[in-house]
């Protein structure tokens, strides 16, 4: 018996949470397309980020560079067919100015064959930058 899409992600968090990055990469297709929100710099600079390599890479080794006690915080999914939405925050500490990030985020993760082929994330890019000290306010 295959597991739902929405279970697929529940499991994917669960397992980020625990610092269990293979059963992440895992839940992802060969040929992944992962794509971080616009101006999240600076891991939006290599999207797309086509597959789990680099997502390890480019994603999440760098958000361990960038923040001390990154998490996902999921508040509400939505599922639908093939995709799947996760509504909620992120919570760390940037590690080059020590403000805490606690910007609001909604993932969307599209299947095929079981597996995720496609990630999109939306964000509070402006706090972000904030607390990394890329922008001020003005």
């Amino acid at each position: 018996m295959s597991q739902s899409n929405l279970d697929i992600v529940k499991g994917v968090y669960a397992a980020f949470s625990v610092g269990d990055i293979p059963a992440v990469l895992a839940a992802m297709s060969p040929g992944i397309v992962w794509n971080e929100a616009e101006n999240n710099l600076p891991l939006a600079e290599g999207n797309p980020y086509v597959g789990p390599q680099a997502v390890l890479e480019g994603v999440f080794m760098r958000l361990g560079e960038e923040f001390d006690g990154f998490t996902v915080v999921p508040e509400r999914y939505i599922a639908d067919g093939d995709s799947v939405v996760m509504c909620g925050r992120y919570a760390a500490t940037a590690k080059a100015t020590g403000l805490p990030v606690n910007p609001q985020v909604v993932h969307v993760w599209r299947f095929e064959d079981g597996k995720v082929a496609s990630f999109q994330q939306h964000a509070d890019t402006l706090g972000m930058a904030i607390a990394t000290g890329r922008a001020a306010l003005a």
